[in-house]
């Protein structure tokens, strides 16, 4: 081998080389930007996945405080129902406190002639299961049957009917 063909080899490696080199170094730099890219669009999901997480957990929190706003409102809807059963058991006590008083101020109940739930059933328009009494049929139908039945009644209009409120 003469120089010049020894020459052109070791200019033919260098410049060989010299294309891997910079082969090597373009591949660096793509897969350089490539991975920031990639890392970029990791940061961003996982922002979104922060502010998904944060989302949830407002609405949690929103839930708890929905839960315990229920749960406070059945404790003052129940505190009322107690309150208004204390109500109507002092009504019906003091229902029961005026008609004793009454039985005491009726001379018929006074003179011991009648006991009490005699008098108050010979008072009554109903008979023990709350049917009219014998007379009231009596009175109402003059053969003592009725002439018709409940079923037989026509509804009165809507407009004559009393109103629940």
């Amino acid at each position: 081998m003469d120089s010049a063909q020894l020459i052109s080899l070791v200019i033919g490696v260098v410049v060989v080389l010299a294309i891997a080199a910079v082969a090597i170094l373009i591949s660096r730099k793509r897969k350089a930007a490539a991975d920031r890219t990639q890392a970029a669009e990791m940061r961003e999901k996982a922002k979104a996945d922060e502010f998904a997480a944060r989302e949830r957990q407002i609405k949690a929190t929103r839930a708890e405080a929905d839960a315990q706003q229920a749960e406070l409102k059945a404790e003052r809807l129940r505190e009322e129902a107690r309150t208004r059963q204390k109500e109507a058991e002092n009504d019906r006590t003091q229902a029961q406190e005026q008609l004793r008083k009454a039985e005491e101020a009726d001379p018929e109940f006074a003179d011991g002639s009648r006991n009490g739930a005699a008098a108050r059933q010979e008072r009554s328009p109903h008979n023990d299961h709350g049917e009219p009494g014998e007379d009231d049929v009596a009175r109402d139908h003059p053969a003592g049957h009725p002439a018709e039945s409940d079923s037989d009644r026509e509804a009165p209009p809507r407009s004559e009917r009393p109103r629940n409120l």
